[in-house]
């Protein structure tokens, strides 16, 4: 199976659904081989994520306490992955600002913003 999907069941606290969301996500990736949605696979893609996280929550629910907690943080609680994210949704702010202000820009081959101020 992915070794990218972490354990969530007997954690303290219990997953959020941040954290089910992110692993439903990476399983759905794994088995379809979609890495970047199109307008062919968006609806089909976070349909499948839609299933796989309730019945993630589902099965989290209906199972007993574990008696050993998991031996790995996930990923979402370590603080070098807590701050790309926070760096992440900053940037995608100041860009819908960009664009909200009507303000010039173009794109990197990585898709992110440069001004011309960069």
């Amino acid at each position: 199976m992915c070794r990218n999907i972490t354990t969530l069941r007997g954690l303290e606290p219990p997953a959020s659904d941040a954290e089910i969301e992110a692993a439903a996500v990476q399983y759905v990736r794994k088995v379809t081989g979609v890495r970047t949605l199109s307008p062919a696979t968006r609806e089909p893609f976070e349909a499948a994520v839609r299933a796989v996280v309730a019945a993630t929550a589902a099965v989290l629910a209906d199972l007993p306490e574990r008696r050993v907690v998991p031996t790995t943080v996930p990923p979402l609680r370590r603080p070098e992955v807590q701050a790309r994210i926070a760096a992440r949704m900053a940037e995608r702010e100041a860009h819908e600002r960009a664009h909200e202000l009507g303000h010039a820009h173009a794109h990197d081959e990585h898709g992110r913003m440069v001004t011309a101020d960069d």
